[in-house]
């Protein structure tokens, strides 16, 4: 076995340890976020990777994190491989500024030399990316986990009744997962109208029509009186009329969309979630914003307020946090928050400052701009006190919610 197989072997051995032990920590969804996270950047990447070569344009590196090589290869004029910090990634294409130095030999295929349109897509394809992506989780939790539907009742568990081993639920045979379809021939869409059938036929046989696990089921359940029904101590009721009581309680199920009618649904979900990003950028960076995350620093009393929390932004950590804690929901929630966090990311790397790609479009815009009568070539150097202005302020978010989401973590939302 050479080097870099040897590497290779030591990497993918070192991954399924890191995958078990986080899996033992904190169970099966902390190494599926972080796995899911990490597709997302080099997901990212990747967008910058195919364009650039479709573009026609030199890549020297495509890797997966920062720091001392673990391992890589070399393809045609491309080295791929694996670093040792994974807090990112990056595809590296010359000449991404005019003062770059590079070989003459290899100038007419550096970025600077490629043209408006290469240039564009080139800078855009990462944030392009995670809208793909976007969609792709959209379509996916609307075919493969469906949206909750009011018109869709589900049985979600059985109340326990006092001196009753089983309730009138249980006893016809109903089960958590069924959906309530009908009720003496009434069709069921919505818990109000499965109520009050139910209170309206105490000590009287009904039929219920169950669907379950796709196959439908006719079974018939007597609803008892609630005055006679005692939970944890209490009577279900204590009015003069009788009402009657299954046992169940309700929840409004899921349906899956087909797979074409989920792509328009996609789209629209995703374009809803781009102007809730762009609005949240906006709190992000507001002057209210970054006062509150001071105040918060400073007091753990703020810190700790649900209400505060409830704006607050986060960083990584959070991120991871709450996908975990999302997963307990459902996968439809995971899938949602792992959306929501591809859209932001991307509209955010489209904001027109470098070190971010929307900076890089900026510039080749003004450069094009001012090319019309000769060519123009920007010096970007004159852009640094302002890169470093810009930097400050993300590293200031970055610690500022870094240090709030290890000492004073968001409440679990889904607990």
């Amino acid at each position: 076995m050479n080097g870099s197989r040897r590497s290779l072997a030591v990497l993918i051995g070192s991954i399924v340890i890191l995958a078990a032990a986080l899996t033992w920590a904190g169970g099966w969804a902390l190494p599926v976020v972080i796995g899911a996270i990490l597709v997302m950047v080099m997901g990212h990447e990747f967008g910058h990777y195919i364009t650039a070569k479709r573009a026609g344009l030199q890549v020297t590196d495509f890797f997966v994190g920062f720091g001392p090589v673990v391992w890589s290869t070399t393809r045609g004029e491309t080295r791929y491989g694996v670093r040792a910090l994974w807090l990112g990634g990056y595809v590296k294409v010359p000449g991404m500024t005019w003062t770059d130095q590079v070989d003459p030999s290899l100038e007419a295929r550096t970025y600077r030399q490629a043209s408006y349109p290469k240039k564009v897509l080139f800078a855009s394809a990462g944030s392009l990316m995670h809208g793909v992506m976007a969609l792709l989780l959209a379509w996916a939790s609307l075919t493969l986990v469906g949206v909750p539907s009011s018109s869709h009742i589900g049985v979600a568990a059985f109340t326990p009744w006092q001196g009753h081993a089983l309730n009138a639920a249980q006893l016809a045979g109903i089960k958590v997962g069924d959906r309530i379809v009908s009720i003496d021939g009434t069709p069921i869409t919505n818990a109000t109208t499965l109520v009050s059938l139910v209170h309206d036929h105490t000590g009287t046989p009904i039929v219920v029509v169950v669907e379950r696990d796709g196959r439908t089921l006719t079974l018939h359940a007597t609803p008892v009186d609630g005055r006679t029904l005692r939970v944890n101590g209490q009577k279900l009721t204590t009015g003069s009329a009788p009402e009657g009581y299954l046992g169940i309680e309700l929840v409004a199920q899921s349906v899956r969309s087909s797979p074409l009618a989920a792509i328009p649904q996609s789209f629209s979900n995703v374009g809803h979630m781009f102007t809730t990003s762009i609005a949240a950028i906006g709190h992000v960076f507001s002057p209210a914003q970054f006062s509150s995350l001071f105040h918060q620093v400073a007091s753990p009393s703020a810190a700790n307020n649900p209400r505060t929390q409830l704006t607050r932004p986060q960083s990584i950590v959070g991120v991871v946090r709450i996908a975990v804690q999302s997963s307990r929901a459902g996968v439809g929630v995971l899938l949602e928050i792992l959306m929501a966090v591809n859209v932001f990311v991307g509209v955010f790397n489209m904001l027109p400052m470098l070190p971010l790609d929307g900076g890089y479009v900026a510039v080749a815009t003004y450069e094009r701009l001012r090319s019309r009568k000769r060519s123009y070539h920007a010096n970007v150097n004159k852009l640094l006190p302002v890169v470093y202005a810009f930097v400050t302020v993300l590293l200031v978010l970055f610690a500022t919610t870094l240090y709030l989401d290890i000492a004073h973590p968001i409440v679990d939302p889904f607990h």
